[in-house]
């Protein structure tokens, strides 16, 4: 993700509790206070299945789409680097669907893609960040995946870079494909409910959610970080306020 260190200051703060587990949608402070973006509704599976990176599925195909080409804060299009995503949910997962355009692929090659790697955001990454509890802005989870599979999960405390735990693991599953005949790449993440201290996931859960791009060769300069919701200052992909709604639908 661009400048991580750069975090951007907010002028409201949250409170310092939180419950230990959500079974329900609580009622949001007024602290937590959100731009108007986009929504993406999530269908319910009665089943669960491994991940593959094969979205010629049935549950992808039946799955509500979003997409975006434009660069975080809505200047630039990189319609080279077109993005989809889908989403689907369990009663004890939630997963993701990316099928993403690219020009050049720029990995960590030569690593051991099962082990978490730091820094993977200097590289090319789908990301999803993602808060089931929407009340506590400052309190989210970041998983990213590249091309090749490598990985990382974060859970997100704060607004600075001690906040960012890596030392966290959710446990995650996923799994990446590239067709270098047509420079697309897919990808599947399953997330553990659990992990994230969900118990009862129930339709008409609104969830907050963003979802990333970072893609191109060279240094951040010359690559290009594109967002699903807009984040006007453009300047981290760390900006909850900006996450749009990712809706629990039957």
């Amino acid at each position: 993700m661009p400048m991580r260190q750069n975090i951007i200051a907010f002028l409201f703060l949250l409170p310092l509790t939180c419950p230990a587990s959500v079974s329900a949608q609580s009622p949001r402070p007024a602290d937590a206070v959100y731009m108007p973006g986009g929504t993406l509704a999530a269908k319910y599976s009665a089943a669960d299945f491994a991940p593959d990176a094969n979205l010629q599925k049935n549950i992808w195909k039946r799955a509500n789409w979003t997409q975006f080409d434009h660069s975080l804060d809505g200047k630039r299009k990189h319609p080279s680097e077109k993005t989809r995503v889908a989403a689907v949910w369990t009663e004890k997962f939630v997963y993701f669907a990316f099928w993403c355009k690219y020009e050049d692929l720029n990995i960590f090659a030569g690593e051991d893609a099962t082990k978490e790697r730091w820094e993977l955001w200097n590289k090319d990454v789908a990301e999803v960040f993602l808060n089931p509890q929407p009340e506590r802005l400052w309190h989210y989870y970041e998983f990213e995946v590249a091309p090749n599979n490598q990985w990382i999960d974060l859970e997100i405390t704060g607004k600075g870079i001690a906040d960012h735990d890596a030392k966290w693991n959710s446990n995650f599953d996923h799994a990446t494909h590239v067709d270098s005949k047509n420079h697309v790449w897919t990808a599947e993440l399953r997330i553990p409910l659990s992990t994230m201290n969900v118990s009862e996931p129930k339709a008409g859960m609104e969830w907050r959610a963003n979802f990333y791009r970072a893609t191109g060769l060279g240094d951040d300069k010359k690559r290009n970080f594109l967002a699903w919701n807009l984040i006007s200052e453009g300047t981290t992909f760390h900006a909850p306020k900006y996450f749009g709604i990712l809706r629990l639908v039957k």
